[in-house]
């Protein structure tokens, strides 16, 4: 099993369909071939039922520097094009939604990129374009979560922030070790989550979240124990983590294709993965999704929303929505979404209809990456049976769920409960 090492400022941005603390905007399942892209699927919404409930996922792309790990879709820039990203924002909701009434918004996800380099006054004048938008209402309790970079959160942007209605934040923080963070090209200090996360709690965002990497190079000499205790130390909501992959468009990728650096081997990336589950589960938070943990009530609703197949808008360059039957996404780089929403078309990058075999596909996929996990079939019992003699899977009523120990194992279970479900 592998995760991919987000660019969090997460998430899927987490996430599937969106990020996430997790931001997963590139997702695509490994366990299922999908459909083609199809012309015949329509680029408009489509209303879900009245009694579903109806995410948002916002990317911004902007960066002050790409992550050596990173093969996220961003946009480096020195000076954020405040006014002209927001534009449109505003012009592809227009388009695509043409005012018409939209379901009440309960989850708000920023991710990117790194949405906290809009600064204080780019999140405020984002949210008063989006509840000036026609048709589009965010309920009075949404969760409304925004990535953010360490150094962005100061006393004055947290307060701009809280003001503007974010009630959670995504802090990337990936590791407290200082070599690690110069390596993996990351643009805050040790100490700066810290002093972000004081000046959250002090502008009145309580629901707070961290993320971390693991799996990392030997030769940088971080402590896994030490990063784990220093986030602790630090009292946050929410605990991301993610291992590190090799992706071949980044610098990591460039210098492990010139071997200057390798991936930790499996042995190690399975056992950083354990003990993480063994700390953080002692400390008193849930492992309730294959990375992430939370402390009771605190697990994140929007990517919830994902792993539960809900409706969701995505907006901005390379987000990806979806209706229930069929998926689209966004053009990809910033550019060409741009000058299509500045000429008032659909940045429509494609599009799939799923199939049967793709439904089936994901709901074993993203049930069994979480702590609900599945229901037993017939056809699962020989299977499941051989998942609990090797500490794999526990049954609970009429439900499957994964162990640590079969979460690492991921990909194959569920390929093979979906080849048996498929017969």
């Amino acid at each position: 099993m592998q995760f991919k090492a987000e660019n969090c400022s997460s998430q899927l941005s987490t996430a599937y369909g969106g990020l996430s603390d997790a931001r997963l905007e590139d997702f695509r399942l490994k366990t299922l071939t999908a459909a083609p892209a199809v012309d015949s699927v329509s680029n408009r919404y489509i209303a879900p039922t009245q009694a579903a409930k109806l995410h948002l996922y916002l990317h911004i792309p902007f960066c002050a520097r790409r992550c050596s790990y990173c093969d996220f879709a961003i946009a480096v820039r020195r000076v954020i094009p405040l006014s002209e990203f927001i534009d449109g924002i505003t012009a592809e909701l227009k388009t695509r939604f043409n005012d018409g009434e939209i379901e009440p918004l309960t989850t708000v996800y920023l991710g990117g990129g790194t949405p906290s380099k809009l600064g204080p006054t780019g999140i405020r004048q984002l949210f008063e374009r989006l509840r000036n938008t026609p048709g589009l209402t965010i309920a009075e309790d949404a969760e409304i979560t925004m990535e953010a970079n360490p150094e962005d959160i100061t006393p004055e942007a947290a307060a701009e922030w809280a003001q503007a209605g974010i009630n959670r934040l995504s802090i990337g923080a990936q590791s407290f070790h200082s070599v690690t963070l110069a390596w993996m090209h990351r643009t805050h200090d040790v100490d700066a989550v810290h002093r972000g996360m004081i000046a959250a709690r002090t502008a009145g965002i309580n629901n707070i979240s961290i993320d971390l990497i693991f799996a990392l190079p030997t030769d940088l000499e971080r402590s896994w124990d030490s990063d784990l205790s220093m986030a602790l130390s630090l009292h946050p909501d929410h605990i991301s983590l993610y291992g590190l992959t090799v992706e071949p468009h980044t610098p990591l990728g460039r210098w492990a294709a010139r071997g200057e650096v390798a991936e930790a081997p499996e042995e190690r990336y399975a056992a950083e993965f354990l003990k993480a589950h063994k700390f953080l589960t002692t400390a008193g938070f849930e492992h309730y999704e294959v990375s992430n943990y939370a402390k009771s009530g605190k697990t994140s609703r929007h990517n919830s929303s994902y792993w539960g197949r809900s409706p969701y808008i995505g907006v901005g360059p390379s987000a990806h929505s979806f209706d229930g039957a069929s998926r689209r996404w966004n053009e990809r780089e910033y550019e060409p979404w741009r000058v299509k929403v500045s000429a008032a078309e659909d940045p429509i990058g494609g599009s799939e209809l799923l199939t049967a075999a793709n439904v089936l596909a994901e709901d074993v996929y993203l049930g069994l990456r979480t702590m609900n996990g599945l229901p037993v079939t017939i056809v699962d019992t020989e299977t499941i049976a051989i998942w609990q003699k090797n500490g794999w899977a526990v049954l609970r009523k009429d439900r499957v769920t994964l162990t640590p120990e079969g979460w690492l194992r991921l990909d194959g279970l569920a390929a093979a409960l979906t080849a048996i479900r498929s017969h």
